[in-house]
């Protein structure tokens, strides 16, 4: 018999199922779920069967957004033929707060990583040399995170695409080797937009 009651055992047991959560923090939401008022818990199933069912990814750069096309994507604005392309949705926000960029992106939901089993087709490639064609693109900013993987990826999409005429840079460096774009400070951030470079492999 555990030391909780079998329906507190079960909420622990889902909050930590969370990344970054261990079986003591788990415990300790589970706990302020069970002294806050009832509504608490309430707008939390609401807010978890919401997302579930709104969120999708946008069909032209595959972010998480509850409208399709997503706001950036539907933005003419934002049109201006620059396209940057980051790994995930949590880097597109990062580079968002930053204010340092106003074109659209391009997620490519992950990176090259053949010891994880993920391949070219696993990623949003196909779409982003698509897009290229459609988009009237002038300059693609390649804003992955600089990890081997991130490396690979960006090595790659340089090679895939030399000789279409485009401006390809890289944001600048600044952001430590093995960083995570959704961790770094806004101002490092907008540093390595402002002084982005060409690419070079």
């Amino acid at each position: 018999m555990g030391i909780y009651p079998p329906s507190l055992g079960r909420l622990i047991e889902q909050f930590s199922k969370f990344p970054g959560i261990g079986k003591k923090s788990a415990e300790r939401l589970a706990l302020y779920v069970l002294r806050s008022p009832k509504e608490l818990a309430e707008g939390l199933v609401q807010s978890l069967l919401e997302v579930k069912e709104k969120i999708k990814f946008c069909s032209v750069c595959f972010n998480l957004t509850d409208k399709n096309p997503c706001p950036i994507c539907s933005d003419q604005r934002r049109a201006n033929g620059i396209l940057c392309v980051v790994e995930g949705p949590g880097d597109q926000l990062a580079i968002e707060k930053s204010g340092a960029y106003k074109g659209r992106y391009h997620i490519l939901q992950g990176v090259l990583s053949p010891l994880d089993g993920i391949g070219i087709e696993d990623l949003r490639i196909s779409e982003l040399i698509s897009r290229l064609r459609k988009e009237n693109i002038k300059e693609l900013i390649l804003a992955i995170n600089p990890t081997v993987e991130g490396e690979a990826t960006v090595s790659y999409l340089a090679d895939l695409i030399k000789g279409k005429g485009l401006n390809v840079t890289r944001i600048a460096l600044g952001i430590p080797l093995g960083g995570d774009l959704k961790y770094i400070d806004s101002m490092t951030l907008k540093r390595s937009m402002d002084n982005r470079s060409s690419y070079s492999s």
